[in-house]
């Protein structure tokens, strides 16, 4: 169905995996429309609970395919920077109504890695590598990285990653926060599913709920705040149920 994606479905779980091996996953516009339309669908499948994020091959996304870029556009697409996945689609994914989960199976360079920020949770294989080359580029990173990167990582963490361009190990990243678990490269689909499986037994209407107010949290002002995002979520939890 899609011509940079492959969507497969286990029990509640969806797995949408990067499918470039060739190009170790390399971002194109053609990737970005497929993502989008692939969320988009399992937006309304309710058979589908919890998303897995992934590549194929050795590496999750190597950034932009820089190849694209010298190749003539294809009319049917939006110019590069256009695509929704760029102009919006970090945000649509931020608050997603169903968990996301990124398992980052080895390389995730520029967008590639940004892309994994907006998600819920991000497990690495070990021995993966983090790269973030915007400065080296100049380019500034997107996806909503100057919102989440530091709330994930506090700012000075965030302006040393940002600023310097520089390239973290799994190991290094776990340390700081931008991922939430290392495993072993042979189990980090299977860990992930099993994450992704427990999250999946829970009812959706409540764990997206639940999501909702710890998202809401990031720009809560104050305790008081969230407590009242806390009742009116609960408030909103007795009409679902009733």
């Amino acid at each position: 169905m899609y011509r940079t994606l492959l969507v497969e479905h286990r029990d509640r779980v969806a797995v949408i995996t990067l499918d470039r091996p060739e190009q170790l996953n390399a971002y194109t516009v053609q990737m970005g429309e497929d993502l989008v339309h692939a969320f988009d669908s399992l937006r309304t499948d309710d058979s589908v609970h919890v998303v897995v994020l992934t590549g194929a091959g050795r590496a999750f996304c190597a950034g932009l395919d820089l190849n694209a870029l010298g190749a003539t556009p294809d009319p049917a697409l939006p110019a590069l920077g256009e695509e929704r996945l760029i102009r919006s689609f970090g945000a649509e994914l931020f608050n997603y109504p169903k968990p996301v989960i990124a398992a980052i199976n080895g390389a995730a360079a520029g967008i590639g890695v940004t892309m994994t920020l907006p998600c819920d949770i991000r497990i690495a294989a070990a021995g993966a590598k983090l790269a973030f080359p915007f400065a080296k580029l100049g380019i500034v990173p997107g996806l909503g990285s100057s919102f989440l990167l530091p709330r994930l990582l506090g700012p000075g963490q965030a302006k040393i990653l940002a600023l310097t361009g520089q390239t973290i190990s799994a190991e290094e990243a776990l340390a700081i926060g931008l991922v939430d678990r290392v495993v072993a490269p042979e189990s980090l689909l299977d860990e992930s599913l099993e994450l992704a499986r427990a999250i999946a037994a829970n009812s959706p209407q409540i764990v997206g709920l639940i999501k909702e107010a710890l998202n809401a949290s990031a720009t809560a002002t104050s305790i008081d705040a969230a407590l009242a995002f806390e009742h009116a979520q609960n408030a909103r939890r007795s009409k679902i149920l009733s």
